[in-house]
Parts: C-alpha cells; structure tokens; sequence
C-alpha cells in the first residue's frame, strides 16, 4: 500500500493563508499526478488543483491565483499554499495520487490520504 498523510489545515479568518502538506510513503515522480480535492458538507469530492511530474499544474477556476500547488521530489511532499482565503473555501481537504492499476489495463484509479480540515470564518 501507499500512504498519502496531509497535514497543515486549521482555523483562518477570511483573507487569511494556509499551507497544506501531503507526504507520501514512496516517490511521487511514480504517479501519473498528484492531487488536492475538497468536499464540503453534503457536497461531492471536488478537484481543486494537479500537477504532473514534470511540473505541469492545473487549478479549478474558483481559486487561480489564490492557490498554488508544488512538489518537492526529494521528500516526497506535495504542497498547497492557500492565500487570500474565503469562507467558500471551508472543506476538507485531501491529497490524491494517480496511477495505472494494471500493468495492461491501462486503467488509472487514486490513492487518498485521510484529508485535513479547513475552515475559514467570516
């Protein structure tokens, strides 16, 4: 199995900043992306941002140019810097990692952490 443990959420105020972490248990340069998702209360996992190994990232509309998604390979972490925060931001967060499930199949299936709560006030 792979871990995926995040860490760094928290209480905020809005316009206030946090910085999610995501170490995994073996080298993230293996998976096809890494990822943050976010699910709210009674909402569906949403995709918040990607990036790729080669460092290609991706950002639902809602936060570009608020978040930003990194890596550092060498401790095989995945960040997100959340900035300017916003009350519609409160979720739980969690870091996902894309892979081929078969060597053939060419199926692509997630590894999850355990997701770390944010919450913003107002």
């Amino acid at each position: 199995q792979v871990q995926l443990v995040e860490s760094g959420g928290g209480l905020v105020q809005a316009g206030g900043s946090l910085r999610l972490s995501c170490a995994a248990s073996r080298s993230i340069s293996s998976f096809i992306f890494m990822g943050w998702y976010r699910q709210a209360p009674g909402k569906q996992r949403d995709l918040v941002a990607t990036i790729t190994s080669a460092g290609s990232t991706n950002y639902v509309d809602s936060v570009k140019g608020r978040f930003t998604i990194s890596r550092d390979n060498a401790q095989n972490t995945v960040f997100l810097q959340m900035n300017s925060l916003k009350p519609e931001d409160t979720a739980v967060y969690y870091c996902s990692a894309a892979y081929f499930s078969g060597t053939f199949s060419g199926r692509v299936n997630n590894y999850w952490g355990q997701g770390t709560q944010v919450t913003v006030s107002s």
